[in-house]
């Protein structure tokens, strides 16, 4: 038989575990990107097939672009992109060495005059973009595009001249949040989870949780979520739960919650799976191509969450 370069079959799994119907799902609609994530996380693919799908979207700036991130479409290099390649690079043990060091140069680039990163750099006008996302000739720093990406880099002991001034102004943006939005607020945790301060970084989460649970960004009872409030500017039904803050046992955010509380988020969670084996997402949709490619992201997401709180997938 020729050689094909697949991954070898995994073993069988009960037809109807969320897992097998998850994987039907994926192979029907997803990017190649998004099958070969799946295939690392749950069929024993290799990290180098995810890295080589992965260095499709990457541009000649070292950035990444041609709608990594859905919600913004075109072929220019974003903050927010470069952002969803270093997850993806994170969670197969690749994010580090030469490869990040180069993304260091892009981000270093493209960041605002103290030092962070806007959530959309102005190269992204005249391209496709959610109307949610509003396209500006001189963007301010952003802790929904900054936040993230310095934990990340935290997390993998990457240590850059960027680093510096983008960690202080994680800081502060995380100390003067007093009204804010759950998007923000998670990302601020992928901040705190690896910021190198450790103590600082509890005592920052413990006066976000209680933020949280005071102005009611999270549906604490999924099961009467309309009785919880949505952010002004979401769509319908745009609701966030405790696993969204709390990814991970191991997240500080976790400690906001009872375990109560988690079970009943977590059992929301693998009950969300859809007829078609996908997960939903529940932010505005606002063309069919982009709510196609992101279900399969939310899919794997959704699994990986579940499975980190040992809850069985398949």
């Amino acid at each position: 038989m020729a050689e094909t370069g697949a991954s070898p079959l995994p073993p069988k799994r009960p037809a109807h575990s969320l897992l097998a119907r998850a994987e039907h799902f994926v192979w029907l609609t997803a990017r190649v990107l998004e099958q070969r994530r799946f295939a690392y996380h749950f069929l024993g693919g290799s990290a180098d097939a995810v890295e080589t799908a992965l260095a499709s979207y990457r541009n000649d700036d070292e950035g990444y672009g041609h709608a990594l991130e859905p919600d913004l479409r075109g072929p220019v290099s974003q903050p927010l992109h470069t952002g969803h390649a270093l997850r993806v690079l994170d969670s197969i043990g690749r994010c580090g060495g030469q490869r990040v060091e180069r993304v260091c140069r892009y981000l270093t680039a493209v960041s605002t005059p103290d030092g962070a990163l806007p959530a959309i750099h102005p190269s992204q006008r005249g391209y496709p973009v959610a109307p949610f996302v509003p396209v500006v000739d001189d963007p301010p720093s952003e802790l929904l595009a900054t936040g993230p990406v310095v934990g990340l880099l935290h997390r993998n002991e990457v240590w850059h001249a960027w680093l510096f001034r983008a960690t202080d102004f994680c800081w502060q943006a995380v100390k003067s949040l007093e009204k804010s939005h759950p998007y923000e607020i998670e990302a601020a945790v992928a901040f705190l989870d690896s910021a190198p301060d450790r103590s600082r970084a509890e005592a920052a989460a413990d006066r976000l949780g209680r933020l949280v649970r005071e102005h009611r960004l999270v549906a604490l009872a999924p099961e009467r979520r309309e009785e919880f409030p949505v952010a002004p500017g979401y769509a319908p039904g745009e609701h966030h739960f405790a696993h969204d803050y709390a990814k991970t046992p191991d997240s500080l955010a976790r400690a906001w919650f009872t375990d109560e509380e988690m079970d009943r988020s977590l059992d929301f969670l693998a009950n969300e799976q859809e007829e078609d084996g996908g997960w939903p997402i529940r932010w505005r949709q606002w063309a069919p191509g982009t709510a196609l490619e992101a279900r399969p992201i939310v899919t794997i997401e959704a699994l990986r969450t579940l499975r980190a709180y040992g809850r069985p997938v398949g």
